[in-house]
């Protein structure tokens, strides 16, 4: 047992689920000893680097969106040994997110209930933040920049509302990710439907252009993030749609509203908002793995959702992933999850005799 697990995890649990986070992303921030010395670096190994985009992912495990929403900790990640982090859901304005409390932990299923609600410091300000980063002498790796509807725009108005939010932002990304799959955000997941998501997309697309020809720098990588409760069928959708606009990939998956099996009392359970941890694994690890069938190789994947250790990471990138994400596995496994993540990836490569991942 770890010493988070044995000491700190025991402390945090004991308070409110989203103070227990402030006090760890301020933590954080701040450079305490917590993201560095207790956590160390990841293996520096390159049979873990991942080759995308034009961009080296010095490892697989990447920061899932939703856990530093306003970028306040990005020198953090990588002293954790995070291969690449994604910041947001950000909004064009600053907006509170839905009523306290909307943090909900159910310890026995290793799961969160969440109804954040795009809470956020607005895309100004987050983009000041990767600035000063990236101006900064610490250790960078890939930033992602999760982009959400502000919640008061009309869903009618949303691709004004995402490219404004772009427009900001965009210098600072390494790539982009379109997020309209929370279940926080009223009407936000009708933007899946494959006719309302082409509009954002191609607005995305068209700002993306725009930037890079006036910069002289090269275009970024647009990703849409997808919900876990599509049908079988709306998912190949927005997969096609994926590969008709030439996205750069997908991110699979967000959380879900579904409830089945849980060890949870029911009035826990019935908590509004989006369910995350093992519960989620093998639903996204099955749209992971239907979404590589139909995609092949000319979208990159990005498998979220229910990971904790290694197995649950292994089970991603076979299923056909490039790149996987963590969050609730973090906050129960503490500081030093992507690092014991990450060696246990190459002990499981030596055991089978591989010198690479997936591709």
């Amino acid at each position: 047992m770890t010493l988070y697990a044995r000491v700190a995890r025991p402390a945090l649990f004991r308070l409110d689920p989203e103070r227990a986070h402030e006090l760890a992303i301020a933590s954080a921030a701040r450079g305490a000893p917590i993201a560095g010395v207790v956590a160390g670096r990841a293996p520096a190994d390159g049979r873990l680097a991942r080759e995308l985009w034009g961009l080296r992912f010095p490892t697989p495990i990447g920061l899932a969106a939703g856990f530093d929403k306003s970028a306040r900790a990005l020198s953090a990640w990588a002293r954790m040994g995070f291969g690449f982090v994604e910041a947001g859901s950000v909004t064009a304005v600053p907006q509170p997110g839905n009523p306290r409390p909307r943090i909900f932990r159910l310890s026995e299923d290793g799961a969160l209930i969440n109804r954040l609600g795009f809470n956020n410091d607005g895309a100004a300000v987050v983009a000041e933040r990767i600035a000063r980063w990236r101006g900064g002498g610490g250790p960078h790796v890939p930033l992602g920049v999760n982009i959400g509807k502000s919640r008061d725009v009309a869903l009618e108005d949303a691709a004004d509302d995402y490219a404004a939010s772009l427009e900001r932002l965009w210098t600072g990304a390494d790539y982009v990710v379109v997020n309209v799959s929370s279940p926080n955000t009223p009407g936000l997941r009708r933007l899946q439907d494959a006719a309302s998501l082409r509009v954002i997309l191609e607005r995305m697309l068209s700002v993306d252009a725009a930037k890079a020809a006036a910069s002289g720098d090269e275009r970024r990588p647009l990703l849409v993030k997808l919900s876990p409760d599509l049908g079988a069928e709306a998912a190949d959708q927005v997969v096609d749609l994926a590969l008709e606009l030439g996205l750069a990939g997908l991110v699979i998956s967000n959380t879900t509203l579904a409830r089945d099996g849980l060890a949870a009392p029911a009035e826990l359970a019935a908590h509004e908002g989006g369910l995350s941890g093992r519960p989620l694994r093998d639903r996204s690890t099955d749209m992971v793995r239907r979404a590589r069938a139909r995609a092949g190789d000319r979208l990159c994947i990005i498998g979220v959702g229910g990971v904790f250790n290694a197995d649950d990471a292994w089970q991603k990138l076979a299923a056909g992933a490039d790149l996987v994400q963590i969050y609730t596995g973090l906050i129960y496994g503490g500081p030093g999850t992507a690092r014991r993540i990450a060696r246990g990836i190459l002990q499981r490569m030596d055991r089978e005799g591989r010198t690479t991942l997936r591709g």
